[in-house]
């Protein structure tokens, strides 16, 4: 689909895990695209040891893409360890973690559920800033990016869009625009809300076809 859209590259960034990206980065050459290979990582709000009901079972987002190949062994290294050690709901690391295994990777805020969007929505400008200055600090300059999506059926969207803009203009952190694909057709959609359904145990109704 890449190649059909004259796409040079394109990132797999599963949630938690990369079980896929050797067959991925093997039919990515094959077709002629450069691969990039990452994890969307799960941050673990308290530290990824922490499991407490109710406190630390929400972790937040954070795309890694790996720049070469020390970036590759360190995402293993991560999710490895997210999964041995931190695994509570989902597989999680933490900024001490990422201090450690950051040699070698980009990092971008990732989408709602990202840090950043999550203080700015709970009207927390300081903490938003106070978060991307220590990513920033973690992976160093050009190596950490702001994001910003396109969705228009997400009132929130836009207010994060916004205040992520005035963020990047502040710090001098690029901005970068991104989508949050889970599929590549729309008529997709429907084998997509029906692996949902199967993930979070949800029985889908007609209206849920619907819309």
């Amino acid at each position: 689909k890449a190649k059909d859209f004259g796409m040079p590259a394109v990132a797999l960034t599963d949630h938690g895990v990369m079980y896929g990206l050797i067959e991925f980065y093997q039919q990515a050459v094959k077709t002629g695209i450069k691969p990039i290979l990452g994890v969307e990582a799960y941050v673990a709000r308290h530290g990824h040891k922490d499991k407490r009901p109710k406190i630390d079972d929400s972790p937040y987002h954070l795309i890694l893409l790996a720049r070469n190949e020390v970036g590759y062994k360190n995402l293993i290294k991560l999710t490895t360890i997210a999964h041995l050690d931190g695994f509570y709901y989902k597989p999680r690391v933490d900024f001490a973690l990422l201090e450690k295994y950051s040699e070698g990777l980009i990092c971008s805020s990732a989408c709602l559920q990202g840090e950043i969007s999550k203080n700015i929505l709970n009207n927390d400008d300081k903490g938003a800033e106070e978060t991307a200055k220590r990513y920033l600090k973690i992976f160093g300059e050009g190596n950490y990016y702001l994001e910003v999506q396109e969705h228009p059926s997400i009132g929130n969207q836009g207010i994060a869009n916004q205040k992520i803009i005035e963020l990047g203009k502040k710090l001098s952190i690029p901005v970068i625009t991104t989508n949050d694909v889970h599929y590549l057709n729309a008529d997709d959609d429907n084998a997509q809300d029906v692996l949902l359904c199967i993930q979070t145990k949800k029985i889908l109704s007609d209206t849920d076809r619907m819309s």
